[in-house]
């Protein structure tokens, strides 16, 4: 008869985890510690101009937060796509004002067709977004400044085709008016759009193959194009993509201020879009980031530009607060990555 050995159950305590702590972790992980931090910011912003202001907490309100991050946020959301790729799209604010102007001047040109004009601002936005992806491919020019070339040379053609005003008048059409102040179900259709298109774009790129090339792309390019991924296919889709959401955009400005805004309501929504996926975890260098973040960051933008606003604090102020999250953003990055410092030794 052979003796066995008899070996006791391992001590939990020691070296497996309790469920409870498991689980707990488990949740932590999928939530992800950027979007904790940026929930608890959230919630700090919304409490301290909620004891501030007694009707900053209102539906209404919240209703007008929303409104307002529309824009930023349909921006953000490609810009993350375009991060993700390992590139960048500084022209995103200059394609949707001039989207918004061809869409009035096309509807007011055609006799008042609200559709005409979305369609031509849609094609319009395309047609950027392609050109930035084969300058930046072809040209074999830096995404940084391919699209800051961008940005001046479709803020001068939006300004140039319409002397530098405002045009058209979009509110006596009820396609404009449903867009810029109807309501689904007590909600803005303009949050509607926006919650249509991050879930689109969140499919995408969570659930397809599209998605997953994109991140490798970000990643390490030399392997995806050892591993056969058309990566100049890749980048002009994504720059396609940033076009026609940037058009999305510029319609819906159109539709909240009734007229084609060349220039005022999205200069500057170039800064606040990389703000944004900046905040909400993407990597610069890419291969990395998600539209929860994404979008997260763009509430705690909104929450906080509304807060300052209702108190009446000068928007230098709110431009300062924004520039301080960018840089603050880039640190972090810079810090969980362990990259080297510029001009200090390793």
């Amino acid at each position: 008869m052979t003796d066995t050995a008899v070996t006791s159950p391992p001590d939990r305590t020691e070296s497996s985890p309790a469920p409870a702590a498991t689980g707990r972790r488990f949740r932590l992980a999928a939530v992800g510690g950027q979007n904790i931090s940026l929930i608890g910011a959230l919630v700090i912003v919304l409490a301290l101009f909620g004891s501030l202001n007694e009707n900053y907490l209102s539906w209404s309100n919240m209703q007008v937060i929303g409104e307002a991050a529309t824009l930023v946020g349909l921006l953000a959301i490609v810009q993350t796509v375009v991060i993700i790729c390992g590139a960048l799209d500084i022209s995103v604010g200059s394609q949707a004002g001039l989207a918004s102007v061809v869409s009035a001047m096309v509807f007011t040109s055609t006799g008042s067709s609200a559709w005409t004009g979305i369609a031509a601002a849609l094609g319009i936005g395309v047609l950027a977004g392609v050109l930035n992806g084969v300058i930046i491919v072809y040209g074999r020019v830096n995404p940084t400044i391919a699209t800051l070339a961008g940005l001046a040379a479709y803020k001068g053609v939006a300004q140039l085709v319409s002397d530098g005003r405002a045009q058209g008048y979009v509110l006596n059409d009820s396609v404009f008016v449903f867009l810029g102040r109807g309501k689904i179900a007590g909600l803005p259709v303009m949050i509607w759009v926006l919650a249509v298109v991050a879930l689109s774009v969140h499919v995408l790129l969570t659930y397809t193959d599209i998605g997953r090339n994109l991140y490798a792309i970000g990643g390490n390019d030399t392997a995806a194009r050892l591993a056969g991924i058309s990566i100049n296919k890749y980048l002009i889709a994504a720059y396609a993509l940033c076009g026609t959401v940037a058009a999305v955009a510029g319609i819906l400005l159109t539709a909240r201020t009734g007229s084609g805004q060349p220039v005022s309501g999205s200069e500057g929504l170039e800064l606040k879009a990389i703000t944004a996926a900046a905040l909400g975890g993407c990597a610069l260098k890419g291969g990395k980031g998600g539209i929860g973040g994404t979008l997260l960051a763009v509430a705690l933008l909104g929450a906080l530009e509304n807060g300052l606003t209702v108190q009446g604090i000068n928007t230098f102020w709110q431009n300062i607060a924004q520039g301080a999250l960018l840089v603050i953003a880039v640190v972090i990055q810079q810090r969980r990555t362990k990259e080297r410092r510029i001009g200090l030794p390793t």
